[in-house]
């Protein structure tokens, strides 16, 4: 119970990575005290952002200081996708020998369910699935003249459109915090440009604030 929900592999573990696992699970206590949640996305399992520390976090528990779901960095993600998973069962009526025949043409019970991925860089785990819908979206598809096998438009239904809205707003979320995240690595690494001070004309490299480094006027 204190392991990662999103580990799987206990078995090919050894007792030492357990441990291991369990020091960090405790570490991990003091980044669930330290998250303040700037945005929340989800209903049931929420994915919380803490936008200013540049970290997240999956889970469906209310109380997250007694859950401590993982709490990971905006870097960690290398990846966000939604699947849609769509299920058909026929629906047939009774003969009448009292047997069940199909209907002229076929109809059928479609349900569908969304789950979230999140490709994830982690020692113990590299991918969170969760499911967005408490309950399969269920739709029919109708019979008579003119209708075909399948009749059914799932995205003419609002359900099924607000939980593609949803995953589609996670997906954006996810991934461009990611992107952020590398680029602001990309601009730390960049070589420093020297630029000519408009106030004193010297050649400097303008501070953290865009300042010129010898008479603190605004470079830019």
């Amino acid at each position: 119970k204190k392991l990662s929900p999103w580990f799987s592999d206990r078995r090919n573990s050894t007792v030492a990575e357990i441990k291991e696992q369990l020091e960090y699970r405790e570490r991990n206590k003091e980044d669930v005290a330290r998250f303040h949640t700037t945005r929340t996305l989800g209903s049931s399992t929420r994915i919380l952002l803490d936008e200013d520390a540049q970290k997240f976090m999956v889970t469906y528990a209310r109380n997250i200081q007694d859950a401590n779901p993982d709490v990971l960095d905006y870097s960690q993600v290398t990846g966000c996708r939604i699947n849609v998973d769509e299920s058909r069962i026929e629906i047939e009526r009774e003969g009448p020998d009292g047997k069940k025949v199909s209907y002229n043409p076929p109809r059928y019970e479609y349900s569908y369910d969304f789950d979230v991925i999140i490709s994830v860089n982690h020692p113990y785990f590299s991918e969170m699935k969760f499911r967005l819908n408490d309950s399969s979206i269920e739709l029919h598809s109708q019979g008579g003249p003119g209708f075909s096998s399948k009749a059914v438009d799932p995205r003419t239904n609002m359900e099924y459109l607000s939980y593609e809205k949803l995953g589609q707003e996670i997906v954006e979320a996810l991934t461009s915090v990611r992107q952020t995240v590398r680029d602001n690595i990309a601009a730390a690494k960049a070589p420093r440009q020297a630029v000519i001070c408009p106030c004193c004309g010297a050649s400097t490299f303008p501070d953290a604030s865009g300042c010129c480094e010898y008479c603190g006027s605004p470079v830019k």
